[in-house]
């Protein structure tokens, strides 16, 4: 079978000892196969109660504590992990799933449709058709539009092209860099405030920004400090994502007065 990016991965029978290198597909595999996982990474945050050999982070994963631990699939993603230790396990001859860096929320369920249903064989899971149901709707009108910082010094926001920015969309926020020619566009604070946008929407990872830090840099723009997992984790946490950030995204009254 072939991963997302084509990719051959060779499995002998479904996957037993698995490492997940991305905190959001940890999520999903301790939901659906929660037995086979045998390592993830410090930043797997999510379940809570994920008791595993930890291999380092997502971006420079330590290949010899991953091979330590035999898996016989490794799970990794485009954007989150780096070609060279993809390259270097399966050099290894360790079979690794590289899952597509998803544009929209659509895309990301059916990337993981393709990994449970075959690199698994698992039947679709309950939350996955929930999740379908609540984010594959119409797009609502636009309500507002915002600047999504992702980091400080330096600043970095959501861009083109990005999960984040289409799980707003289908809110009703704009993401006002939306257009912009990279995915994830560094301007200076001077040109952030510059922007013509009602919202600016903070998240707590990757950067953990608080309402001590962040709102600050954008007076007399409303700032909406919300939960990054929510905002950018493509999994089970999706089904109580978007109650959680329409809420917290809902204009006040006195926006609308």
């Amino acid at each position: 079978m072939k991963d997302d990016l084509g990719a051959l991965v060779e499995l002998r029978e479904r996957p037993r000892r698995v490492v997940s290198l991305v905190p959001s597909l940890t999520e999903v595999l301790a939901a659906d196969t929660r037995d086979a996982l045998v390592g993830v990474t410090d930043y797997c945050t999510h379940p809570a109660d994920l008791d595993l050999p930890r291999i380092g982070g997502s971006k420079y994963p330590k290949v010899s504590e991953v091979l330590a631990v035999s898996p016989d699939l490794v799970v990794a993603n485009s954007e989150e992990n780096r070609p060279e230790e993809v390259a270097a396990l399966r050099e290894a001859g360790v079979p690794v799933w590289v899952t597509e860096a998803p544009a929209t929320v659509p895309a990301a369920l059916a990337s993981i449709r393709r990994l449970l249903g075959e690199a698994f064989d698992l039947a679709e899971p309950e939350w996955l058709r929930e999740a379908e149901r609540l984010w594959n709707r119409e797009l609502p009108p636009v309500t507002a539009t915002a600047v999504v910082p992702v980091w400080r010094k330096p600043w970095i926001v959501v861009g083109r092209d990005t999960f984040a920015g289409d799980v707003l969309r289908r809110l009703g926020v704009a993401n006002a860099y939306a257009e912009h020619e990279e995915r994830y566009p560094r301007p200076k604070l001077d040109e952030l405030q510059a922007v013509d946008a009602d919202l600016v929407v903070l998240p707590d990872e990757p950067y953990e920004f608080t309402a001590d830090d962040g709102p600050e840099a954008f007076p007399g723009t409303r700032s909406v400090l919300v939960n990054g997992r929510f905002l950018t984790w493509y999994g089970p946490s999706l089904v109580a994502a978007h109650a959680e950030l329409a809420a917290a995204l809902s204009p006040r009254p006195t926006d609308q007065a």
